[in-house]
């Protein structure tokens, strides 16, 4: 018994890694690698979706080329988060939470990023712009359309 419970805890905590490498590969977690996931790691794939669910770092739907997460938290909002998500919404033609027609961009939000004292916060492809103010935002989709994701041009 104890070593099937040490088995099945070396699985779950392979969960995340596994669920890295996949969104890594695809750019997001396809319906068909959940089956297999499940299956290999012997986790429901209710259990699977709920972690995928739970983190916002994991994606169920195509991301696009470049993604662009605003911190909507209670610093961020306070000192104009919902200008500077309206103004990236207008921009890119997309409400957050949402893909360009073309897969360029992805907006999304998050509910706190931890840099408090630089906020607002946008992150671009991981690239951090503080104390963001609204007429940035045209100069950091000018530089992410200029660049590939993995950083080369």
């Amino acid at each position: 018994m104890e070593k099937s419970v040490d088995e099945l805890e070396k699985d779950q905590r392979e969960l995340i890694h596994v669920l890295h490498d996949v969104q890594e590969e695809f750019g997001y977690i396809p319906a068909q690698a959940i089956s297999q996931i499940s299956k290999q790691l012997k986790i429901s794939e209710s259990e699977i979706f709920g972690v995928l669910t739970f983190y916002k770092a994991f994606s169920l739907k195509p991301r696009g080329e470049h993604l662009i997460t605003i911190c909507v938290g209670t610093a961020c909002h306070v000192r104009g988060a919902p200008m500077i998500l309206d103004e990236f919404e207008r921009k890119l033609g997309i409400k957050a939470g949402e893909t360009s027609e073309d897969n360029q961009f992805t907006l999304e939000t998050v509910n706190c990023v931890g840099a408090c004292a630089l906020g607002p916060i946008a992150i671009a492809d991981g690239e951090y712009h503080g104390q963001l103010k609204t007429r940035k935002v045209d100069k950091i989709i000018d530089k992410l359309m200029s660049t590939k994701r993995n950083g080369s041009d």
